[in-house]
């Protein structure tokens, strides 16, 4: 069993910063790869990024790219989303999630989730 841990939301204004930090504990040498996917409200969830335990990441949604920066500490076992220039549109419940294989977890089927935080951006 893994667990994932997010921290790192709350309320910032456009234009500004958040680092959200997602710690894995438990069976982690199941996971090759995690990500980040948010959801806003009313809308599905979506894909935002990922990186490996080796350090290769995936493409970044279009709407993220140039602004957001996936990367992860091995030693912690911590992947990290750093959100800058944030925009209202970018506000959601952003979920960490893990697996195995780069498929699953880019079309939403990874085996593990996170609870999610929060993140709001006001205008």
């Amino acid at each position: 069993q893994v667990q994932l841990v997010e921290s790192g939301g709350g309320l910032v204004q456009a234009g500004g910063s958040l680092r959200l930090s997602c710690a894995a504990s438990g069976r982690t040498a199941s996971i090759y790869i995690m990500g980040w996917f948010r959801q806003a409200p009313g809308k599905e969830r979506e894909f935002v990024a990922a990186i490996s335990w080796s350090g290769g990441t995936t493409p970044y949604a279009d709407s993220v790219k140039g602004r957001f920066t996936i990367s992860r500490d091995n030693a912690k076992n911590t992947v990290y989303l750093q959100m800058n220039s944030l925009k209202p549109e970018d506000t959601g419940v952003y979920y960490c999630a893990g697996a195995f294989e780069t498929a699953r977890l880019i079309r939403g089927t990874p085996s593990n989730w996170g609870r999610g935080t929060q993140v709001t951006v006001s205008s």
